[in-house]
C-alpha cells in the first residue's frame, strides 16, 4: 500500500483521444525521433507536433516520415513533407532534426478512417504561419526532393 495523498478537485479527468476535426493547424515540432520501421528494414524520422492556440491548443499530433525505406514512393513522399515543413519555418538547410523544433507552421490536418480502427489526425502536409496564424501556402511548389539523406546525422 502507498500513502498518495492525492487530491482530484483539480484534476482534468477528460480522456480526449478523439481527433480534432480536419482543417489547418498552427503548430509546432516538439520532439523529434529517427526510429526503425516495424519491419526493421528502414526508418523514420518520427515528428511530435503540438497545436498552438485555438479550441485545441496544446493537443498532439504525430507525422511519421519514411526518409530511409525500400519502397521509393514512400521515401519520396516523406522528402515532399520534409521539404515542406522547411520551407514552413524558412530552413531550408538541416543538419539534425532538433533544428525544426519550436518554430511555428500551418499543418494540414485530415481524418484518417480505416476499417477495424478507430479515426485518426494524419497530417497531409505543412505551410508557413504568420505570427503563430496560419497564412496562405506560397505561391510557386516546393522544389522536388531528390532521393539523397535529408541531413548526414542519423540516430539508430
Amino acid at each position: 500500500m502507498a500513502n498518495l495523498n492525492f487530491d482530484a478537485t483539480n484534476v482534468d479527468i477528460s480522456n480526449n483521444f478523439d481527433p480534432v476535426p480536419e482543417g489547418d493547424y498552427t503548430v509546432i515540432v516538439t520532439e523529434s525521433e529517427v526510429r526503425e520501421t516495424k519491419n526493421g528494414a528502414g526508418k523514420y524520422l518520427n515528428l511530435s507536433l503540438e497545436i498552438q492556440g485555438g479550441e485545441f491548443h496544446g493537443r498532439k499530433l504525430w507525422d511519421r516520415l519514411n526518409l530511409w525505406n525500400s519502397n521509393a514512393q514512400a521515401v519520396n513522399i516523406a522528402q515532399r513533407q520534409l521539404g515542406q515543413v522547411c520551407h514552413a519555418i524558412g530552413q531550408m538547410h538541416v543538419q539534425d532534426s532538433s533544428e525544426l523544433h519550436f518554430k511555428p507552421m500551418t499543418a494540414i490536418v485530415r481524418i484518417r478512417k480505416e476499417e477495424g480502427r478507430n479515426p485518426q489526425n494524419e497530417v497531409r502536409g505543412y505551410k508557413p504561419a504568420a505570427n503563430g496564424v496560419a497564412s496562405q501556402p506560397p505561391a510557386a511548389p516546393a522544389p522536388r526532393a531528390t532521393n539523397a539523406a535529408p541531413w548526414s546525422k542519423q540516430a539508430a
